[in-house]
């Protein structure tokens, strides 16, 4: 069953041939500067427009990067992918015979680490470059479920011309990426190509649902590491008086004395023991333990922060950085928190809960939704972001750092604000003329 929020590449009911035929259309009148006879999705319309800032080209793309065998072999033992490789085949190689698709499992940067399937199907992978060591980003293989799927954070099909090079109209492809669930960072992606006449929704569903239990079982692993820093922790906290948190290497709480427990402490990615302002708590002492720290709160006050930089240049890897009197901690962000922090940082005065949500969903009534997340934000960055209205604080001076052009922007967000913002600039052509109807959904 496809899950509500997947978006599969055919609407239910429609015939894919006709429907590979309209989006064949779509595509030719989209690369030519006219109106389409349909929208494409817009996710799909969003990558489009990239490639086309990117100059890809709509032919033949551009070469794959190949890694070589020797680095192949290194990137396979040193990915996080690895011990789940068992259970990733199990779940998709099979499904994957029988829908005469390849299975494909990918590093963090859309480089093809293992690939398995049918004889036949393998043959029409290696006619288009789906090869262990290729690299199937967006740069070199134009729109791809693999490459896209990275980009945009979210789970995607891609279906015939739906793909911005010609070469790859032939096929469709399904694929979700593995998020690390102690960070939020993608460490890979699943994926299943096949030829484009056996499409079907079910196969964004499967990889999906691989790609959830892959982060549960990382998940699992997280927590039974926790567990062990706790123990190893509780007769160094019997014997404090003062307040006192055991983090992991990722800030996670696993223990806390003589003060109510946080879920998690934001840690600079150089930690060092000693002094060091860490948001939402202040001024600590940290020691370094096996496996994490021991971060004591100093109960003076702690030296307000001056700057905040928020780095969207890299669309999948946003970040702030936030520096003071005491230092400066750098945490990377949440595609949500990346776009109220931009919505923040254009709007000096502060935006109320029902225009943030006017900004992030088109729908001004979905206060609750904003205002928990601005309530996590806000636990993150301490008194970086203040309330009523929600503003960045008014003596704090902020920078913001983003793509060479507005198309870059987040390319995985949806929110009405971004996609304003998006098509501020003069740019270049816009992904669908004025006049086009959407794809019937």
């Amino acid at each position: 069953m496809v899950h509500p929020h997947l978006d599969a590449a055919v609407p239910a009911g429609t015939d894919p041939r006709e429907y590979a035929r309209l989006l064949r259309r779509v595509h030719e009148a989209v690369l030519a500067g006219r109106t389409p006879p349909a929208r494409p999705r817009p996710v799909i319309a969003d990558s489009w427009a990239r490639m086309r800032v990117r100059r890809v080209d709509p032919e033949t793309g551009r070469r794959l990067p190949m890694l070589a065998r020797e680095d192949i072999q290194r990137h396979r033992r040193e990915s996080p992918l690895v011990e789940l490789l068992p259970m990733l085949r199990q779940s998709l190689t099979a499904v994957a015979d029988d829908a005469a698709h390849v299975m494909v499992i990918t590093d963090e940067k859309s480089r093809v680490l293992w690939r398995d399937g049918p004889a036949r199907v393998r043959r029409l992978a290696d006619s288009i470059g789906l090869v262990e060591g290729a690299a199937w980003n967006e740069d070199f293989a134009g729109t791809n479920a693999i490459g896209t799927a990275l980009v945009v954070g979210q789970p995607l099909q891609v279906y015939s011309a739906e793909h911005y090079v010609r070469g790859l109209h032939q096929v469709t492809c399904a694929c979700a990426p593995v998020h690390d669930p102690r960070n939020g960072r993608p460490i890979g992606a699943v994926d299943v190509t096949g030829p484009a006449e056996t499409v079907h929704p079910a196969t964004l569903a499967l990889v999906n649902a691989v790609a959830q239990h892959a982060e549960s079982m990382l998940r699992g692993w997280h927590h039974a590491h926790l567990e062990r820093l706790r123990v190893v922790a509780a007769p160094l906290l019997a014997g404090m008086r003062g307040r006192a948190l055991v983090v992991d290497n990722d800030g996670w709480t696993a223990a806390a004395a003589h003060m109510e427990p946080v879920r998690r402490v934001l840690l600079p990615r150089s930690l060092e023991a000693g002094v060091a302002w860490l948001p939402g708590v202040g001024e600590c002492h940290v020691e370094p333990l096996p496996g994490g720290w021991l971060v004591r709160p100093d109960d003076g006050e702690s030296a307000p922060a001056s700057h905040l930089l928020l780095d969207l240049s890299d669309g999948t890897a946003p970040q702030v950085t936030v520096s003071g009197a005491s230092g400066t901690w750098s945490h990377r962000l949440s595609l949500r928190h990346s776009e109220l922090l931009f919505l923040l940082a254009r709007s000096p005065n502060g935006r109320s809960a029902a225009q943030l949500a006017a900004d992030l969903f088109g729908d001004a009534d979905r206060l609750v939704t904003v205002r928990a997340e601005m309530s996590r934000l806000r636990r993150h960055l301490g008194g970086v972001v203040e309330s009523r209205p929600y503003r960045l604080h008014e003596g704090l001076r902020v920078s913001v750092r983003t793509p060479p052009t507005p198309a870059e922007l987040l390319p995985g967000s949806t929110a009405p604000g971004i996609r304003r913002v998006r098509r501020a600039a003069d740019w270049g052509q816009e992904p669908v003329g004025d006049g086009a109807q959407r794809l019937p959904r």
